[in-house]
C-alpha cells in the first residue's frame, strides 16, 4: 500500500517516520558512511561537500570548512562555504541537505505516496517569516519533484504521535523542544482543536553551544586527571566531542573517555552527576525563560503539562528543575514524534494538490489527529508512614522481595515490562506501554505526584523510607515499599 512519510526537519537531526493508513513505524536512514543521525551539519573539502554526521565528524577539525546555521536560518543569505569565489548561501546548502536525506529515505523505505513536513515554530512565528521559510521549502520541492501534501509545526504534529502518552485536553500544553542552534516553547490549547496559542524561540539554547561547553569542561578535567589536553589536535577534540555527546545522550550513569594516541593511552571515568553540575548554567536559563514565557501567556507552571521532546529530556537535571520551579506534570514523547505525527497526519486526512502553491501550512489540527487521553492508565497512591522522628531518605525499593536501588538519574521509573521502567511491576501490568509512572529526585530526595484525577494538582509529596505505594490498574494491583539499607 502506498506510504507517507513524516520528515521532522530539526537542525539537531532530521528523523522520518512512515505510515499506510494502519501501520506506523519509525524510518532509520543511513546516510553515505553508514551513519544513521542526520544534524544539520554542511561541510566543504575542496569542491566536495559533506552533510549530516559525515560533516559534524569534522566540526572541530577543520572548522572553518563547517556550518550549522543554515536550516536555522535558511535564507538567501550567504554561507561561510563555496567554490570559485562564490559563496553558497544558506537555502542552497539546505536544498543540497534536503536532496541527500529524502533520496535515502526513497531508498530505504520506497518512493512515497506523500511527504507531510514538520517544521520549526520558528518557520511560522508571523507571516514574514512563513512566507520566506515555507516559499523556501516549497521551492526546494518542486525542484527536487517531491510529492509534499502538507507542512505543520513541529509542536503541533509531535503531539499527534500515536505511539505517545495521551494528554490531558483539559489543560494547555508547552512543547518545549532543545534543537541545534535554539530552544523552542509552544503553547498549545485543544478545545475544538489542537492549536498553537503562543510561541517562543531562544536563540543560543541549543546544542551546538551546550556540546561545546561540555566538552570544554570535561576536556578540562581530563587534562587535570590525565596531564593531557585534547584540545592540541583537532583530531583528538573532535573524539572526545563525539564520547560527549553519546554520554549526554544516552543518560547512562557513568561514561569512561578513552583517548588513544601513538604513544599511550588515556582514560578518565566520567560520571552523569559532573554532567548535571556542567549543565546547571545551561538549564537555569531554560527554567527562567520557560517560566516567564508561561507567565506571559496568563496561565500557571501548575496547571500546564510540559511535553518533553528527547532532546529536551537528555538534559541533566531538566525534570528535577522542572519539578522544583512549579511544573509537576511531564509528558515525555517518543523519538521522532513529530515525523511520526506528520506521517499519521498525512495518511489520514491530506492529499497532494496539483498546484504546490495550494500546500497546506497547519498550525492547529483536529482533535482526531491527535494521542489523548481522559484519566491515567494506571492509579497511583502514596501511604505515608506513621512515625515519631524523621525519617531517614530511602535507599531501595521493594517489591514481591526484591530491592531496587533508588541511587542514579533524576527520575525513578515503575511500570510493566514494555515501558522498560527502573522497577518493573508483575506481568499483568504490561499490556500498555504507556503505563509509566515517574518519581523525580530534586535535593537529594525522592518527590511523588499523585496522578487519579480526583487529586490531580496537588503538590509532590517527599517519599520517606517506610512508605507504601500501591500501583492499581483496571483489574491489578500492585505495592511497593520503600527501605533504607544502612551502609548503601
Amino acid at each position: 500500500m502506498p506510504a507517507t512519510f513524516g520528515f521532522e526537519l530539526c537542525d539537531a537531526g532530521f528523523l522520518a517516520a512512515s505510515s499506510d493508513g494502519t501501520e506506523l513505524r519509525p524510518l532509520t536512514i543511513p546516510d553515505r558512511n553508514g551513519a544513521t543521525d542526520w544534524p544539520g551539519f554542511a561541510s566543504q573539502e575542496d569542491n566536495d561537500y559533506a552533510f549530516g554526521r559525515a560533516a559534524e565528524d569534522t566540526w572541530f577539525v577543520h572548522p572553518r570548512c563547517v556550518t550549522h546555521t543554515f536550516w536555522f536560518k535558511l535564507a538567501h543569505e550567504p554561507s561561510t562555504l563555496g567554490t570559485g569565489g562564490k559563496l553558497l548561501s544558506f537555502s542552497e546548502l539546505a536544498y543540497f541537505f534536503l536532496r541527500e536525506f529524502s533520496r535515502r529515505a526513497s531508498d530505504t523505505a520506497g518512493a512515497p505516496e506523500k511527504i507531510v513536513l514538520a517544521v520549526p515554530g520558528a518557520y511560522l512565528k508571523d507571516a514574514a517569516a512563513e512566507e520566506e521559510k515555507i516559499g523556501l521549502l516549497l521551492g526546494m520541492a518542486a525542484d527536487l519533484k517531491l510529492p509534499v501534501a502538507g507542512i505543520v509545526d513541529m509542536a503541533c504534529a509531535a503531539l499527534c504521535d500515536p505511539r505517545a502518552a495521551g494528554f490531558t485536553p483539559a489543560l494547555p500544553i508547552v512543547v518545549l523542544d532543545v534543537q541545534l542552534e535554539a530552544a523552542e516553547f509552544t503553547l498549545l490549547t485543544a478545545h475544538e482543536r489542537l492549536e498553537r496559542k503562543h510561541y517562543f524561540q531562544l536563540p543560543d539554547s541549543g546544542y551546538a553551544r551546550l556540546l561545546k561547553h561540555l566538552t570544554a569542561t570535561m576536556g578540562n578535567r581530563f587534562l587535570r586527571q590525565t596531564a593531557f589536553d585534547i584540545m592540541e589536535d583537532g583530531r583528538i577534540e573532535q573524539a572526545f566531542y563525539r564520547q560527549t555527546k553519546a554520554f549526554l545522550q544516552s543518560g547512562a550513569d557513568e561514561c569512561r573517555y578513552q583517548i588513544n594516541t601513538s604513544r599511550r593511552n588515556y582514560e578518565m571515568a566520567a560520571k552523569h552527576d559532573q554532567l548535571v553540575a556542567d549543565s546547571r548554567g545551561f538549564v537555569d536559563g531554560l527554567i527562567h525563560s520557560l517560566t516567564s514565557f508561561v507567565d506571559h501567556t496568563g496561565h500557571s507552571p501548575g496547571h500546564c503539562t510540559i511535553a518533553l521532546t528527547p532532546r529536551s529530556a537528555n538534559l541533566p537535571g531538566l525534570e528535577a528543575r522542572l519539578r522544583s520551579s512549579g511544573f509537576p506534570r511531564h509528558l515525555r514523547l517518543p523519538p521522532g514524534a513529530a515525523a511520526a505525527g506528520a506521517a499519521r497526519i498525512g495518511a489520514g486526512r491530506l492529499s497532494v494538490p496539483a498546484d504546490l502553491a495550494d500546500v497546506p501550512v497547519e498550525t492547529s489540527v483536529p482533535l482526531s489527529d491527535t494521542r489523548r487521553t481522559a484519566a491515567p492508565a494506571l492509579e497511583t497512591r502514596l501511604q505515608k508512614a506513621r512515625r515519631t522522628t524523621a525519617a531517614p531518605a530511602p535507599t531501595h525499593a521493594i517489591i514481591d522481595g526484591l530491592g531496587h536501588p533508588l541511587a542514579g538519574r533524576d527520575a525513578f521509573t515503575i511500570g510493566g515490562t514494555t515501558a522498560r521502567p527502573d522497577l518493573e511491576l508483575p506481568a499483568a501490568f504490561s499490556a500498555d506501554p504507556n503505563s509509566l509512572i515517574a518519581l523525580t529526585r530534586d535535593a537529594g530526595r525522592l518527590w511523588f505526584v499523585e496522578t487519579a484525577a480526583d487529586r490531580a494538582g496537588h503538590p509532590p509529596i517527599v517519599i520517606d523510607a517506610g512508605d507504601r505505594l500501591t500501583v492499581r490498574s483496571a483489574t491489578h494491583a500492585a505495592e511497593i515499599l520503600f527501605a533504607h539499607c544502612p551502609g548503601t
